[in-house]
């Protein structure tokens, strides 16, 4: 039976010319819509976060890992115990303000690869900046083996222009995400990292699993 990221009991970015920042979703409840976490209001469930000028649509999840307590079959994530997943559709990351540079982030996808778009429009509109294939990542990995989908791997692509959404697409509940950074390339571990052109192409089977049925 396939593995999923979510057991069936069902901060980063930066305006053009700011330093990166990482979105690390700490902070938000088990499947919890992430929505206004981060733009001045708050997730499906009350959670408030910092006001960045952040929003996501109502696909965007968040996920804790089952060590902590939620029901999320994962591991190894940079910032511990929250992801982010999504169980229908794709989930859309807006910011109005836009974000040049490049873009970043840590992902697990261990049974069906994934894919980023980014846009220069909201809502996944206007011109397409840049796409991001994810292939397969390996699982069952250290630092903790009790996740399946682990470990998170950090991958990041450059861009011209200026963005303003970001589209998280592959098979719903196999793909998880963290530490998502704007304004660089290189993914951060919950601190501003600095700005760099690096590109990091991830190798090997990369698939993650988002939820998980207990034996």
């Amino acid at each position: 039976m396939r593995p999923f990221l979510v057991f069936t009991l069902l901060a980063a970015f930066a305006a053009p010319g700011r330093a990166a920042i990482v979105l690390t979703f700490e902070g938000l409840q088990n499947q919890e819509s992430v929505q206004n976490f981060y733009n001045g209001g708050a997730g499906s469930l009350g959670s408030i976060g910092p006001n960045l000028g952040v929003a996501f649509n109502a696909n965007a999840l968040a996920l804790i890992d089952a060590d902590a307590g939620g029901g999320g079959n994962f591991g190894g994530e940079p910032s511990p115990d929250t992801i982010l997943f999504f169980l229908s559709g794709t989930a859309i990351l807006n910011y109005a303000a836009g974000f040049d540079t490049g873009f970043s982030f840590y992902y697990s996808a261990i049974n069906q690869p994934g894919v980023i778009n980014v846009y220069d429009g909201l809502d996944g509109t206007g011109n397409l900046l840049a796409t991001l294939n994810l292939p397969l990542t390996p699982f069952n990995g250290a630092p903790d083996p009790t996740g399946q989908f682990s470990p998170f791997l950090p991958i990041g692509v450059a861009f011209d222009g200026t963005a303003r959404s970001i589209d998280f697409g592959g098979t719903v509940n196999q793909i998880g995400f963290d530490n998502i950074t704007f304004g660089s390339a290189t993914p951060g571990n919950g601190e501003v990292p600095e700005p760099s052109t690096w590109t990091m192409v991830a190798g090997g089977a990369l698939a993650l699993l988002l939820s998980r049925r207990r034996r």
